[in-house]
């Protein structure tokens, strides 16, 4: 398991798991810290983990270093990543996640789980691309799940197996690519976003290619 962890007092705790986390910048209550590939990825069988902590008051900015592409699993097992996050009071998470291409053949399992506490924010990045140039795509279901001191605030689950169903015009229609900008926590302004019922904001783009969305962050 890849575990990112910043203490109240400014220390980190990293272990290398899929991903080895190294501290780019850090500030008094404050860290950058880059997600490094440990060993190839994504292959059949393969179960990442990353849990990730942000003490009270603190701030921690996330960045990959390259993309993931989840292979072909040749009739092998299906492949799981498993995120979870939890934000204390008053902390800041930024996470500025590279795309994540199913390849032909692929099959994966994404979950994402953030708690926060009260005044906490959360601020995402993940683009999903199906396939890489000139394929279609293999299979893929991401859930993702926050809570905000205790409650939903969001619920979802995006269910990308049946190719059938992903090109219905209700959910990609002829996109291969969907990048998510969002917020938990707060909320930012854009005319073309999603306001959740509680205190955040989700800014979707569809695409053709493996191109990211020309939206600059909030």
């Amino acid at each position: 398991m890849t575990r990112i962890h910043l203490h109240r007092n400014g220390s980190l705790d990293l272990v290398t798991g899929a991903f080895a986390p190294k501290l780019l910048t850090r500030g008094v209550a404050s860290a950058r810290v880059a997600l490094v590939g440990a060993r190839a990825l994504l292959l059949a069988g393969d179960d990442v983990r990353i849990d990730v902590s942000v003490a009270a008051g603190c701030t921690l900015e996330l960045v990959e270093v390259a993309g993931t592409v989840a292979h072909d699993g040749r009739g092998g097992p299906a492949s799981t990543w498993t995120t979870t996050v939890d934000v204390a009071p008053g902390a800041r998470i930024s996470w500025a996640g590279e795309p994540f291409v199913v390849a032909d053949g692929a099959e994966v399992t994404r979950s994402l789980d953030v708690s926060l506490g009260p005044g906490a924010v959360a601020e995402l990045r993940e683009t999903f691309v199906l396939g890489r140039t000139g394929e279609r795509g293999g299979s893929l279901r991401s859930t993702t799940r926050v809570d905000l001191a205790g409650k939903p605030l969001l619920v979802e689950d995006l269910d990308l197996t049946v190719d059938a169903v992903r090109r219905s015009p209700a959910v990609l229609g002829t996109a291969r690519c969907l990048d998510t900008l969002s917020r938990f926590g707060e909320r930012f302004e854009h005319p073309d976003a999603l306001q959740l019922q509680g205190p955040g904001t989700l800014l979707r783009w569809l695409g053709t290619d493996q191109h990211r969305s020309p939206v600059p962050s909030p």
